[in-house]
């Protein structure tokens, strides 16, 4: 509890949220055996708008929709929610062929007796827990049509040839979706008129110190600012259609990072964590000429990080 606090005061969330993160925590208690799925995320998220409005939602009993371009947190932001109000996290990865027994379970034959093995989103149910719902807009609509009535005012999941099981009052369910990647479609307006939406904002210098400074007490500053500019250069570039977003990763440069901290060349690490991730030979020559901009070939690790 301390350490959320902390993190939260240090954000400069309102006291009145902070409290009431505090009182959800004290009031909904949670079972033994789910306390292992309570995990501290290995990325903090940083923005103070967003943050203040995913909690105000949460702490009403709100579901929350995270959308948004690549690399803007989405799921960095669940994870840290389900953090903060220290649930335990169910993960829900969304594809085309993604049906209502992978959500809410399926019948098993165990003990010489056909019993429901318990899908994700029931035991999230169950447990009081945050269901992450990732890209669920690759989903069909009749494999997420099972989450309306869990998702509004009835809170409630009906599973066919078992009971009716009602949502513990500490559930909440944050689904992320990202525009224009293969095999998405716009979502149902039914399903979307269940959550409240965010969309989040691109990242900017001040969000991405905080990311680099936090992952990597010892890099140097100089070396920071040009890692910095490269991403701003690269979302630059996609956001005018000049390249996609595949070599806007996030990921990609914090991995990067960390081999040249195992001791590999600045310029092998970034190709392998950013300019290899293009395989359109035009668009992988395009991004190659904004990395030499800023990571020379002539670096080294100690030009990256102190020793």
């Amino acid at each position: 509890m301390e350490q959320t606090v902390a993190f939260l005061e240090n954000q400069n969330i309102d006291k009145n949220l902070i409290r009431g993160v505090e009182e959800f925590r004290s009031r909904n208690f949670v079972e033994e055996e789910e306390k292992r799925r309570i995990v501290k995320p290995d990325m903090a998220f940083y923005g103070k708008e967003v943050l203040e409005m995913a909690i105000a939602a949460l702490l009403e009993g709100e579901n929350l929709l995270l959308t948004g371009a690549k690399a803007t947190g989405k799921n960095v932001l669940a994870e840290n929610l389900a953090w903060i109000f220290g649930r335990p996290v169910y993960n829900v990865s969304f594809h085309v062929n993604t049906d209502s027994g992978d959500l809410i379970g399926t019948d098993t034959f165990l003990d010489n007796e056909v019993k429901l093995r318990k899908g994700s989103i029931y035991r999230c149910a169950q447990y009081g827990g945050f269901g992450i719902l990732d890209e669920v807009n690759m989903a069909k609509n009749d494999a997420v049509s099972v989450l309306h009535a869990a998702l509004d005012y009835r809170r409630c999941i009906d599973v066919p040839g078992y009971d009716k099981i009602d949502i513990d009052p500490a559930a909440r369910f944050i689904g992320t979706m990202n525009y224009g990647y293969a095999g998405t479609k716009e979502l149902n307006e039914a399903l979307v008129s269940r959550f409240l939406v965010i969309d989040m904002p691109a990242q900017d210098e001040e969000t991405l110190a905080f990311i680099f400074q936090s992952r990597f007490p010892k890099l140097k500053n100089s070396a920071m600012k040009q890692w910095i500019g490269l991403f701003m250069d690269l979302q630059l570039k996609a956001q005018n259609g000049e390249i996609t977003t595949k070599a806007l990763d996030l990921r990609g440069m914090l991995e990067a990072l960390k081999t040249i901290r195992q001791g590999l060349s600045p310029a092998l690490a970034v190709k392998m964590g950013v300019v290899n991730k293009c395989f359109d030979i035009f668009e992988k020559e395009i991004v190659q000429d904004v990395v030499m901009t800023r990571i020379p070939d002539t670096w080294t690790p100690r030009d990256v990080f102190e020793d």
